[in-house]
């Protein structure tokens, strides 16, 4: 696997070296709304993303674009008898590698494949003990994988030099080095962008 990432970036890199004039730049800002698969009572959490891609325009419809983005994941949790205010955070740096195709003018789709590297991990929240509520927090990537896989999908407008970007990240690998539950990431990205030409 990392063969095929350092492969794949190489290429991105020969391919951007032989017209200057058509790479760009983008630096990018956002919000993101996960879960994780396969846990019960879950629900969305809201998390920042930020970060840039770099960009090759081969022709008038396609491009392709490699980036580097620090992005909040995990999931919240529903209230219980037993506990409450319940959050996983994990905080990865993600490395989307895709291919753009602009269907209209400024509105492109876009499809890729993503490796990410996780940076942290933290649960905390409220539990019920002796009548009361204690609350916990436990920090550390301990039983959990290192790297995880997605698949991008998504569309973007641009507006000017600014670019609106929605994106599914749909896991393929799991979170957890051990248990039978194939428990991954599930993420939408919404992000703000400005595109800078070099």
């Amino acid at each position: 696997m990392k063969k095929l990432i350092m492969v794949a970036v190489a290429a991105f890199m020969v391919t951007m070296g032989v017209n200057a004039q058509n790479m760009f730049i983008k630096p990018m800002v956002g919000a993101t709304m996960a879960k994780l698969t396969k846990l019960d009572d879950t629900k969305f959490k809201i998390g920042l993303v930020a970060g840039a891609e770099f960009g090759y325009k081969l022709s008038d419809p396609f491009a392709i674009t490699a980036g580097a983005l620090v992005s909040m994941q995990g999931t919240n949790f529903k209230d219980t008898d037993y506990e409450k205010d319940a959050k996983t955070t994990l905080t990865y740096l993600n490395i989307p590698i895709l291919a753009n195709y602009e269907i209209l003018p400024g509105l492109a789709v876009k499809a890729g494949l993503q490796p990410g590297f996780l940076l942290s991990a933290k649960s905390k929240g409220k539990e019920e003990f002796g009548g009361g509520w204690v609350e916990y927090e436990h920090s550390g990537t301990e039983g959990m994988k290192k790297v995880d896989l997605s698949i991008p999908l998504g569309l973007s407008y641009q507006i000017s030099d600014f670019v609106i970007d929605a994106r599914y990240n749909l896991g393929l690998t799991k979170t957890n080095k051990e248990g039978d539950d194939a428990i991954k990431n599930s993420v939408i990205m919404l992000t703000v962008g400005y595109k800078i030409p070099f």
